[in-house]
Parts: structure tokens; C-alpha cells; sequence
């Protein structure tokens, strides 16, 4: 893909373990102007080398990855390329593993038996920092993190702390410190964009709506240290 084509488009990495389903998902996405697709993998290690390689601004996920988890490498994932978001595309209509999912530091995700354009929106809402789950898998996730299993039942804000990035919770760190995103982005070595897609990110994920709550936040949770 053209560098040109890179810069006026959301650019998606397809990970599926089925070729046949990676090229009908890129046929499907790049019939939407917007979007297009700057890489495919059938395996965790090729979505990491994917991931660091095209740096995509979204990676679409299916979770059964020919018998292996593709949530397990989630992390290793957006280590590689952290200003990505992640879409889980799958069949699994499990509550449990969309809770892993979400915890695994997923966005969205959609069911594939759910129509095309479904979908597409879905990749829209996602790469602009919102999250996706249908109400129904949203709900059905809730229910299976307020029942089960041990940590994320007894303390709802560790499972929202868990679902954080290594990355991310550097930022939170930094943003407890009362640095900027330009000193942000100078310490960590990141663009300031990449601090900005990191930010909203943690606000979707923490459910908090600006840098105030945030603060307060961490250092209620002990994510950063207060003043002295």
C-alpha cells in the first residue's frame, strides 16, 4: 500500500487462521473508502511481526487461532504496536471469553453471525476510541464478570485496571505525575498522538471522562503516587 494511501486511511490487520476468511474480510473492508487493509496473519507469532512491522490502527482478532487462543498474545500484540485498537471478530458466543476479551485490552467485538455492515461500523466506532459490544454480548459480559471468578467479581475496577496495557498504565503513571502529553510523549519516547490514542483508550477502559477524573482515579487505585 502506497504511503499516501496509509496517511488518508484507517489501516486494518486482519488476524484469522482461515486465508479464505482473511481475504473475504478484505474484500468486505476495502469496500469502504476509508478503510484498508496493511496486513494479514494465521498465527500469533505472525500477528505480533505483523503488528510491529505495519503498526496497523487496528487490529482485526479472531479469537481460535487453529486450536491456540489468540487472547493470550493480545498483550505481546499491542506491546508491538501500541497505538493500535483492537476489534475481536469471532463465532465464540462464549461470555466468558468476550469478558477475556475485554480484559485482554479489546475495544469491541462482534459476533460473526452479525451482518457486513455491522461490522464495518463497528471498525469506524473502534478506531475512533469507542467501545463496541452489542447489548446483548455487553450485558452477558457483565453478568460474567460480576459472578466469576475470583479477582473480577470481588473488585469490578481490578478487571477495568487488568484490561490496561503495560503502556497504558506507564501513561496513567505519567499523567498522576502532572506530566503533559508533550513530556509524555518526550519520556516514553512516542509521538503525541500515540499519547492521545493511549488516553482515550484508558478513559474508555477506566470510564472516566477527562484527565481530572483520571488523576483521581490513580491515585485512589494506586496507579500513580499523589503529591507530597
Amino acid at each position: 500500500m502506497a504511503d499516501t494511501d496509509r496517511t488518508n486511511k484507517v489501516n486494518v490487520l486482519i488476524v484469522d487462521d482461515h486465508a479464505v476468511i482473511r481475504a473475504g474480510l478484505q474484500l468486505l473492508i476495502e469496500t469502504d473508502r476509508r478503510f484498508g487493509v496493511c496486513g494479514q496473519a494465521g498465527t500469533c507469532r505472525d500477528a505480533i511481526a505483523a503488528a510491529e512491522a505495519e503498526q496497523p490502527d487496528l487490529i482485526l482478532l479472531d479469537i481460535d487461532l487453529d486450536g491456540d487462543n489468540s487472547l493470550e498474545c493480545l498483550p505481546a500484540m499491542l506491546r508491538a504496536a501500541p497505538a493500535s485498537r483492537v476489534l475481536v471478530l469471532t463465532g465464540l458466543s462464549d461470555a466468558g471469553v468476550h469478558a477475556e476479551a475485554l480484559k485482554a485490552g479489546a475495544l469491541g467485538l462482534v459476533l460473526k453471525e452479525k451482518a457486513a455492515d455491522v461490522l464495518l461500523k463497528a471498525i469506524e466506532k473502534v478506531n475512533q476510541g469507542e467501545v463496541w459490544f452489542d447489548r446483548t454480548t455487553m450485558g452477558s459480559v457483565l453478568a460474567e464478570m460480576s459472578r466469576g471468578g475470583g479477582r473480577a467479581g470481588e473488585d469490578p475496577e481490578g478487571a477495568k485496571i487488568a484490561s490496561l496495557t503495560d503502556r497504558e498504565r506507564e501513561v496513567v503513571t505519567l499523567i498522576g505525575e502532572g506530566l503533559k502529553n508533550k513530556q509524555i510523549a518526550e519520556r516514553l519516547f512516542i509521538s503525541e498522538t500515540t499519547v492521545r490514542h493511549h488516553l482515550t483508550s484508558v478513559f474508555d477502559k477506566l470510564c472516566v471522562s477527562d484527565r481530572l477524573e483520571l488523576v483521581i482515579y490513580a491515585y485512589r487505585h494506586n496507579l500513580a503516587k499523589p503529591p507530597k
